[in-house]
This record gives structure tokens, C-alpha cells and sequence, in this order.
């Protein structure tokens, strides 16, 4: 447990004002949940691992840390671990939550809005943290109403035999993103992710002869937000307008079972943004995720 005191101003006097970090429990989620539920786009990644495998698992690839006040309130979540992210409503709360994520030795990346990450990033690099690759991405949203376009036959949920062929796309495009090939790096534990994700009906696909045509992911899923990855589409299908064809059918199919669905788009992607342009979607913030250096190439 890490307590952190600053500095507050009354009048003249300046008085401390400590904020304090622990592990948090499966008997804290419905608090977690609540504090989280106030900006549900922002939080539906760490809401959906609450919501799918509670607040301890192996299967959230971190731990769940929150920072409360003296009266015990929440101030901020944070997951530390593969992926770091952060819900704060303070300064000091992010940056005590910081303190305690830099001592985590194996994060891939970490990731948020852009104010929130340049702030947080402060404070963790005091530790001699350095980035591998940094990404501004920005945040689309879309919900009701969804145009409607020319029905699709084909699209449904990707079955276990076909891992094989939704594997190495996957892989591709987390590569294309932060140059690390999970296939590569992890072989193991990206199969594994990759067949969960088919075993809980999160992988949508269209298969045609045995060859993949297209291919989305549903990453998080809350009632308020879907949250999407790994949309792809077949070379020789884009420039077709089939990609705005499937992926109408599928946001009509994720919005009966929630109130809207957001993605990620490498800011450098002006193709992309124009498809999701395209396809209803609306900007709704700038996010940046840092990189760091694979455990391997960690100097000491």
C-alpha cells in the first residue's frame, strides 16, 4: 500500500492532503463499477475485464489498483500490468497511481487520453522509464442511428476452427501498430486470447470458401459501449464499398445489445478515418498509447 501526501492552499496555510493506493479486491467492483460508469467510452476496456473475470484474474493480465481520499472515496482506478490504463479525477490520484505502475517490470503499453498519458507519463519516467514507440490515435464513436445499406449475408461469429485463419491477421495488424509480433514474442499466450475471444462470440468474420474476407473484434463489450479492434478487410474486396456494407451489418447487430461502439484510428490513418467517416462514426477525443522497451531489450 503506497501513501502519498501534496500540498493543498487554505488561505495561507498549507495543509497535507494524502491520498492513498492499494490492490483492490473482488469485494470492491460494484464501488469500481460506479466510479467507472461516469465516463463509460473512456472506461469500457477496464469495465468489460470487471464485468468478464472480476477484479482479480489472471485473465485481466494486470492488477487493479485505486486511490482514495481520507475518508475513503475513490479518486482513481488504474490497471497496472500488460496494458496500463487509468480513470482519475485528480491530479494527485494520477499521479500517486503512477508511482505504483512504474514498479510494475512487465508493461507493454500504456494508454489514454493524451493530457491524461503526458501527465502520468511525467511522473512515471522519474524513474528512468524510457518510451520504445509513441501513437496519438483518435477516439470515433457511433451509435443509433446506423444507415441503412444493402443486406449482408455471410457475417456471423468466427467458430474455433477457424482460429487458424483469424490467428495471423490479428498478429499482422497488433504488429503494424507497435512493431512487436505477438506471435513472435508470445505465441502461446495470443493463441489463448485469440480462442477466448472466438469461445465468447467476439470475433465477427465473413468466410467465403475457406478463405477470410472480413474480420472485427469486439475487445470490450459493456451495456453502454462496445468497444472494437482488428477490423479488416480483404485486399482485393476494398474499394468496393463492401467494407462499409459489413461493417454496417455489424454495428447494426452490436447496437441492439448496447448504446453505442468506439474504435481506435492511428491519427497518420487518413484512409481509415475516412472510412469510418464514412460508416457514421464521430470523433470524440485524442488518445496517445507509449510503447516500452520488450523485457529483452531493457538495459541495465
Amino acid at each position: 500500500m503506497l501513501r502519498m501526501s501534496t500540498k493543498v492552499e487554505t488561505g495561507k496555510l498549507l495543509l497535507p492532503a494524502p491520498v492513498k493506493v492499494e490492490r483492490l479486491a473482488n469485494s470492491d467492483a460494484a464501488e469500481v463499477l460506479q466510479f467507472l460508469a461516469q465516463r463509460p467510452i473512456h472506461t469500457v476496456t477496464m469495465t468489460s475485464l470487471i464485468h468478464d473475470n472480476g477484479i482479480v484474474s489472471p485473465f485481466n493480465r494486470g492488477t487493479f489498483y485505486g486511490c482514495r481520499d481520507l475518508i475513503g472515496q475513490l479518486e482513481g482506478v488504474a490497471l497496472v500490468g500488460h496494458a496500463t490504463l487509468m480513470e482519475t479525477v485528480s491530479d494527485r490520484a494520477l499521479a500517486a497511481l503512477a508511482q505504483v505502475a512504474r514498479e510494475c517490470p512487465n508493461t507493454h503499453m500504456i494508454m489514454g487520453e493524451k493530457e491524461r498519458v503526458a501527465d502520468f507519463w511525467s511522473h512515471y519516467a522519474k524513474a528512468g522509464r524510457r518510451q520504445r514507440l509513441a501513437c496519438r490515435e483518435w477516439l470515433y464513436e457511433l451509435s443509433w442511428p446506423v444507415e441503412t445499406r444493402e443486406a449482408v449475408a455471410g457475417l456471423r461469429a468466427a467458430r474455433e476452427s477457424e482460429l487458424e485463419l483469424v490467428m495471423p491477421i490479428q498478429a499482422e495488424l497488433a504488429f503494424a501498430e507497435s512493431a512487436v509480433n505477438p506471435l513472435h514474442v508470445d505465441p502461446k499466450g495470443f493463441r489463448e486470447r485469440c480462442l477466448r475471444r472466438i469461445e465468447q462470440g467476439r470475433t465477427w468474420v465473413i468466410v467465403k470458401s475457406g478463405e477470410l474476407i472480413f474480420k472485427a473484434d469486439v475487445i470490450s463489450k459493456t451495456p453502454e459501449v462496445v468497444y472494437l479492434e482488428g477490423v479488416w478487410l480483404r485486399e482485393e474486396c476494398r474499394h468496393r464499398n463492401l467494407g462499409t456494407r459489413f461493417m454496417s451489418e455489424l454495428l447494426r447487430r452490436l447496437l441492439e445489445d448496447t448504446k453505442s461502439v468506439c474504435l481506435l484510428v492511428n491519427e497518420t490513418n487518413k484512409l481509415a478515418q475516412g472510412f469510418y467517416d464514412k460508416c457514421g462514426f464521430h470523433f470524440r477525443a485524442t488518445y496517445e498509447t507509449i510503447f516500452l522497451p520488450r523485457k529483452e531489450q531493457v538495459q541495465n
